[in-house]
């Protein structure tokens, strides 16, 4: 099968299109033909070896993070799906690799695509979905009337985080700038800031939550509008202690995250605020419930480019230049 590789981690090395066995299944796998994938910051972010810490991966190295297209072969224990169904998914983290012609996947790690979607659409959506979907309802327990800020709002994650907490009752403000404003007004966003002219840190107060996608600097200055209990949740920010802890490093890994992250534990303390660091896991089941929000009409996807699977190069080019507003889409098939 047709495959983009890298054969070592590192800014500059070049994305490789080769020849790669098809992939063999075990019991509770299922063999799907992709027919496309979209891109993540996680996906250069893993290029350039900037996630060693937390994941290892042997090389070569197909990339891609998710995914839809036709299941082609189950595994004998397989009860869930069938050649010939529709689906989309994120893989696990270890068994990435979706800018192929096919990928073995667990059959817990997928589901049916939303029936209302093309499979460009549905590409666009399994990471982003799932990344959000765990950030509001199983870290932050967003409620219906909460504040919550949301960063970078015209991109990939942003795009739809807003979607997600209008349709769950909550009060969301939304960092964009001026090409990012009628999108991300469009999305239902109730306050927009642009980051380009006012800050938002001075302009915000009292709010239940935040879902930062940026980490850095506007990571540091949201603990500034959070009221007392409030929480953060990145993506993008150092993971911390309780982070290691939970995903059950090592004490050796999580005193190194804890000396890392000491300014943001000093936040935390300072602002009487909860940081979380997300680390989002793979779940059919949430996909599932995101297949409801969709085919419901709550939640539409939001692709700003599709380039052939040939042309993946210039599609993560574009991704990291921060330009594109929604999603940046692989068509293969």
């Amino acid at each position: 099968m047709k495959a983009v590789v890298i054969e070592k981690y590192g800014k500059n090395v070049p994305f490789v299109m080769s020849e790669q066995p098809t992939p063999s299944i075990g019991e509770h796998d299922v063999l799907v033909e992709i027919h496309a994938a979209s891109l993540n910051p996680i996906d250069f972010k893993i290029k350039e070896g900037k996630v060693k810490f937390l994941l290892s991966y042997k090389f070569p190295l197909i990339l891609g993070n998710d995914f839809s297209g036709v299941v082609v072969k189950v595994g004998e224990r397989v009860k869930s799906f069938k050649p010939g169904d529709e689906v989309y998914g994120r893989p696990r983290k270890s068994r990435i690799g979706t800018l192929a012609e096919f990928i073995a996947v667990h059959e817990d790690d997928i589901w049916l695509k939303p029936q209302n979607l093309t499979f460009e659409e549905a590409a666009s959506i399994p990471l982003v979905g799932l990344t959000t979907h765990q950030a509001f309802a199983d870290i932050l327990h967003l409620q219906r009337g909460q504040k919550i800020l949301i960063h970078a709002g015209s991109g990939g994650v942003g795009t739809f985080a807003i979607q997600l907490a209008k349709m769950m009752g909550a009060f969301v403000a939304a960092t964009a700038s001026d090409k990012g404003y009628e999108l991300v007004k469009s999305l239902g966003a109730d306050l927009i800031i642009n980051y380009k002219k006012d800050n938002f840190e001075d302009m915000l107060t009292g709010y239940d939550a935040v879902f930062d996608t940026l980490g850095g600097a506007a990571l540091e200055k949201s603990f500034r509008i959070l009221k007392p209990g409030g929480q953060i949740v990145s993506v993008s920010g150092l993971p911390n202690a309780r982070f290691g802890k939970e995903a059950k490093l090592g004490w050796m890994k999580t005193a190194m995250l804890s000396i890392v992250s000491r300014k943001l534990t000093a936040l935390e303390k300072k602002h009487q605020a909860k940081y979380h660091f997300l680390f989002m896991k793979a779940s059919g089941a949430q996909l599932k419930d995101i297949k409801e929000f969709i085919e419901a009409g709550h939640i539409k996807p939001v692709i700003d480019k599709v380039y052939p699977l040939k042309d993946v190069k210039q599609a993560f080019h574009y991704l990291k230049s921060g330009s594109a507003k929604g999603k940046v889409v692989i068509k293969i098939k």
